[in-house]
This record gives structure tokens, C-alpha cells and sequence, in this order.
């Protein structure tokens, strides 16, 4: 039979796994959709996937391509993957795409969603999914700070060491900072990001939402490069992959990701 390439869409809630890729200290998510693969197929399969999410931190939309002679229908693979996959993996869609298609080098989009749970308690229900601040923040200073990222920047300021990255230079276009209740939102859409990059927006923003950094901080890293002009990179549990995008998807796009903003 002819082979084809399937690209998934994978949720996950990222707590106790060691990040998307690989590691010798813990279970990785692409461990285990390869392992509820060869149980479904009876081969190993190789899946690559479009972005390697650190220890802790979650997806809703994760994409990941592989390989296989299989005559299942490619829309079938949620419900067979699902099967064998833990209760904290889902695939959610699955789809044929043309066989020189890669999920991490033809991504043209990525939407990231980071909460925080800014109340003086934790979260009993969803405190695996947000940061906790207990102390009220200023969200309005926060969305002005924020506002210095909106186009196409060296952001070389904003990469955490060990990140591989060819070039620093990205393009935000769309950020926004809603309150829902106890809950801040933020959700930042752009061509690519750099290793830790959304978790140390976030830890930025939340040092001004403290008063503890000003709220041109942002800009001047920017200008400068220096990691030192911005604040502590966030918590992992709070950051979410929500959506990454393809140039055969994009058309109609509206700058929304396409969700209630609060929802989990």
C-alpha cells in the first residue's frame, strides 16, 4: 500500500510529562503518542511535532505529522489513538496532508495562551493550569506595556539560554489581556517563538502589573537585547500551545484564536 503522512492535532495536560520531546528524566507527550501508535498499527512509528513544549506546559493545539502504509481513515485516528493514549493526551483531529508536508517547518502561526489565577488562593480546580499571583494586578499597565510587542522585532531579549533558534527576529501581531472573574488571559499570536519566549512575556507583564518593573520595559529590551531589562520568567503550569497554524488554514483567519478566552 501506498504511504501517506497524517498530521494530528494533540491536546495534553502537560503536568506530568517532561515536555513534548524526548528525555532521559521522565515521560515525554511524544513518547506516548508513539507508543499508542505502535500498539494501534504494530510498528514503530516516528512522530515529529511542531513544537517541543517544556516540562509542565500544556497544548490544546499541538500539530504532529507521521508516516504509515495503514489503511485507517485518517479522520479515524482520535478515536483509535484515544484507545491507548493516557487520560491527560487527546488527539482531537487528524487529517491527510501531502507527503513533503512538516508540522514544525511549514507552521506559518502559533497562538499562546498563558493564565493566571490573580486571587489570594489558589485554584482548587485549575491550579495545574494557571499561575498563581495572590496579590491584585494591573492589568491596564500590563495591556500598555505589552503594547511595544506588536510587530516585527529582534526580540533577542526575550530567549532563554539553550534555545536553537537561527534568527531572534519575529513578528507579533496580535496580543490580548482580558479579566475573567480572578483570572487574567493572556493570548499572543505571532510567526514563531523563541525558546521561553510567551513564559517570559508573561513573567514581565506580571512584574508590571506589581509595579516592580516600568511599563516601558518591554520596548527598551526590545531596543537594547538585554534579558536584564525584562522580568522572571513565568511558571510553566499557566502557558498553553492553543493553536498552530498552516498556510492551507489561514485563509479567513480574523486574529482570533477561535475560543472563549477563559475556557480551559
Amino acid at each position: 500500500m501506498d504511504q501517506k503522512r497524517i498530521l494530528l492535532t494533540v491536546g495534553y495536560d502537560g503536568t506530568e510529562y517532561c515536555g513534548w520531546q524526548y528525555q532521559d528524566n521522565g515521560p515525554s507527550i511524544q513518547q506516548e503518542i508513539e507508543k499508542a501508535l505502535e500498539a494501534a498499527l504494530g510498528e514503530f512509528t516516528r512522530v515529529t511535532g511542531a513544537s517541543r513544549t517544556d516540562a509542565g506546559v500544556h497544548a490544546r493545539g499541538q500539530r504532529a505529522h507521521f508516516d504509515t502504509c495503514s489503511s485507517i481513515p485518517a479522520d479515524k485516528y482520535p478515536f483509535v489513538l484515544n484507545r491507548y493514549l493516557p487520560r491527560d493526551i487527546r488527539v482531537t483531529a487528524a487529517r491527510r496532508v501531502a507527503q513533503d508536508f512538516h508540522a514544525r517547518f511549514q507552521a506559518v502561526g502559533k497562538w499562546y495562551t498563558y493564565r493566571i489565577h490573580n486571587a489570594p488562593h489558589p485554584s482548587a480546580l485549575f491550579g495545574r493550569m494557571t499561575a498563581h499571583v495572590p496579590v491584585r494586578l494591573d492589568e491596564e499597565a500590563m495591556r500598555r506595556c505589552a503594547a511595544a510587542l506588536i510587530g516585527t522585532h529582534d526580540f533577542s531579549a526575550f530567549a532563554a539560554a539553550g534555545g536553537q533558534a537561527k534568527t531572534t527576529v519575529r513578528t507579533i501581531d496580535h496580543f490580548f489581556l482580558d479579566r475573567i472573574g480572578d483570572d487574567l488571559i493572556l493570548r499572543v499570536h505571532g510567526d514563531g517563538f523563541l525558546y521561553n519566549m510567551v513564559r517570559i512575556i508573561a513573567g514581565t507583564l506580571i512584574d508590571v502589573g506589581h509595579g516592580r518593573l516600568e511599563e516601558d520595559c518591554m520596548a527598551r529590551a526590545i531596543a537594547s537585547g538585554n534579558r536584564l531589562d525584562l522580568g522572571v520568567t513565568a511558571p510553566a503550569q499557566g502557558l498553553e500551545l492553543t493553536r498552530v497554524e498552516y498556510a492551507f488554514e489561514k485563509e479567513g483567519a480574523d486574529g482570533d484564536p477561535g475560543y472563549p478566552c477563559g475556557a480551559f
